[in-house]
């Protein structure tokens, strides 16, 4: 969820694929409330353009206000079974979400979801990410440096902690 204070609106984003595990991909939706209790829409807030990498199995959208754009971080899957968080972005939070990087920002050999964003004291940008227990069998939670205009990984991912040490 978002809270836009700026309009005093809140924003809710989801999948709208009927089976998210199968299928094509058909995108994300937003709702928009005043109060939490009433919401209107859906709206569209992205649709793949044409020759998008990703075919299916989209989800976690996340949206950031960040350096006066909104910033959307969604977990994509393409045909090689590839999965990471890609960047889009947008001139409000209702949208449309267009691709901002060129392609999943997290590592192309790892299988990564459920993206977020973070910015340090300093006022870097980081991507924070789990690596999939699916492929390493003790799921991961990484932090990956994005340069400042948030279209790029920067450095080295840093290994904060594995799902087995979780408190």
């Amino acid at each position: 969820m978002l809270n836009d204070r700026s309009t005093s609106t809140y924003w809710i984003y989801g999948s709208t694929d009927k089976n998210i595990w199968s299928g094509p991909g058909v995108g994300f939706d937003t709702y928009r409330s005043s109060d939490l209790r009433t919401w209107e829409g859906p709206f569209e807030a992205f649709r793949p353009p044409a020759g998008f990498w990703s075919d299916g199995m989209y989800w976690a959208p996340e949206v950031h206000e960040y350096q006066g754009r909104w910033f959307m971080f969604a977990t994509f899957t393409g045909p090689d079974d590839h999965r990471g968080t890609q960047v889009l972005v947008a001139h409000t939070p209702e949208g449309p979400f267009a691709p901002w990087s060129d392609g999943a920002v997290t590592p192309r050999t790892w299988q990564c979801l459920d993206g977020t964003l973070f910015v340090d004291e300093a006022g870097d940008p980081w991507l924070i990410y789990c690596q999939e227990w699916t492929q390493i069998h003790d799921g991961a939670i990484w932090a990956q440096r994005l340069t400042s205009d948030l279209r790029e990984s920067a450095g080295a991912p840093v290994l904060l902690f594995n799902a087995s040490h979780a408190p």
